[in-house]
């Protein structure tokens, strides 16, 4: 399951759970919208990969059985970080934003 990080890993901003707001790579890199869109184009600065919504979790079990949604599986709580400086994630991105995700 998605580990539903807590915050941007570019500019800190909060996303909990129902943020409809956050966006993820294929390793779960997660970005605020603004930032994917104004300063990463689209390209993750750790896989080059695209952003997807991050889907949300529901707050409760709908099927009581199966033990689904935050109260059983709640979101991570450590804020993470990215490790590239600006600097370097402008010049990755200049490197590659012109292909399309499929093709990176």
């Amino acid at each position: 399951m998605l580990e539903l990080r807590p915050n941007c890993e570019l500019c800190d901003r909060d996303l909990p759970p129902a943020s409809a707001d956050a966006r993820i790579c294929s390793y779960e890199c997660t970005y605020c919208a603004s930032c994917v869109e104004t300063v990463l184009h689209n390209v993750c600065p750790t896989c080059g990969g695209g952003f997807a919504p991050r889907p949300i979790r529901p707050q409760r079990s709908f099927r009581p059985e199966k033990r689904l949604g935050l109260g059983f599986d709640p979101a991570s709580d450590v804020r993470r970080h990215s490790p590239f400086t600006a600097e370097d994630i402008a010049a990755h991105v200049a490197r590659i934003r012109h292909l399309a995700p499929d093709e990176r």
